[in-house]
């Protein structure tokens, strides 16, 4: 059996928890790194979602755009359609309009 002395007890005890505080001071660098590492994540992931969303709503919107252009372009044709339509019908009924605009004057 070995026997210690009260001196070399006490060196035990003294270097045994200068070995805990120095586990203690790097499990507390440790965990401020892991803490540090987490927040530079979060906030790159929570940047790269920002970036994604602004580019789904810049897709989003030029899609709509590029469907309102394509029905304004549509709506455009059939009133074009609609106007000549109209022009024709006044201009065969023109004639007859001013004949009988004459023959009521002339009657008069």
């Amino acid at each position: 059996m070995i026997y210690l002395g009260m001196s070399d007890v006490l060196r035990k005890i003294k270097q045994t928890e200068r070995k805990a505080a120095k586990q203690l001071a790097d499990a507390q660098e440790e965990a401020t790194k892991i803490i540090s590492d987490a927040r530079k994540k979060s906030g790159e992931i929570i940047s790269n979602a920002a970036d994604e969303s602004v580019a789904n709503t810049q897709s989003t919107l030029e899609s709509a755009r590029e469907e309102a252009s394509k029905e304004a372009k549509k709506v455009q044709k059939d009133g074009s359609k609609a106007i000549e339509s109209i022009e024709s019908s006044a201009s065969k009924n023109l004639d007859k309009a001013v004949k009988s605009i004459l023959d009521k004057m002339t009657s008069l």
